[in-house]
């Protein structure tokens, strides 16, 4: 975070990234877990949580980290940068940071930046008519269908081959390092 946003946000860079991390796991969880009441207006009771939960709760924290991090470094040195997102059912992740940054609501009107918005959201994760599970194609800015360390580490090399100034990390799972 740029140091002049700190002052005007009341915030020091650190509790701004914090406050940021938070609130993409935040929209993680309520992809993966909520159909109503996305703001928590209400106490949660079993008909605001979805029938058929789908998405990896345990790799979306790490993204969501990683994802905060990289944005944070791209804006203090001005990068060109790609992330490749490894892990499969971490759709979440990427599709809470890019609906923060703004570019989600842009290219999907129908999922603005208000309550009914983050209903539909919520709503449309991992469901027919909806958006993968996994990291794929319909999030701004995706380039592979996440879930196999060959599919990330290759679009990453092919990505990054042509423009030599382009930064491209790739996040594996531990499993997948290690054949790496």
């Amino acid at each position: 975070m740029m140091q002049d946003e700190a002052t005007t946000s009341g915030g020091t860079p650190l509790e701004l990234i914090d406050a940021y991390w938070r609130a993409a796991n935040y929209l993680s969880v309520g992809q993966i877990y909520l159909c109503d009441n996305p703001l928590l207006k209400e106490p949660l009771a079993p008909e605001h949580i979805e029938h058929m939960l789908l998405g990896h709760w345990g790799t979306t924290p790490g993204q969501n980290f990683i994802y905060t991090h990289l944005n944070r470094v791209i804006r203090k040195y001005d990068l060109d940068m790609i992330y490749m997102s490894g892990p499969g059912h971490g759709g979440p992740a990427v599709v809470s940071g890019t609906y923060l940054e703004g570019t989600y609501s842009e290219i999907y009107s129908n999922v603005g930046e208000d309550e009914a918005g983050l209903k539909r959201l919520f709503t449309q994760f991992s469901f027919p008519g909806g958006i993968p599970s996994h990291t794929s194609t319909e999030c701004p800015g995706s380039i592979h269908e996440g879930g196999k360390r060959g599919y990330s580490l290759s679009h990453a090399f092919g990505a990054v081959l042509p423009i030599l100034h382009l930064n491209g990390p790739v996040e594996l799972r531990r499993r997948e390092r290690k054949s790496a």
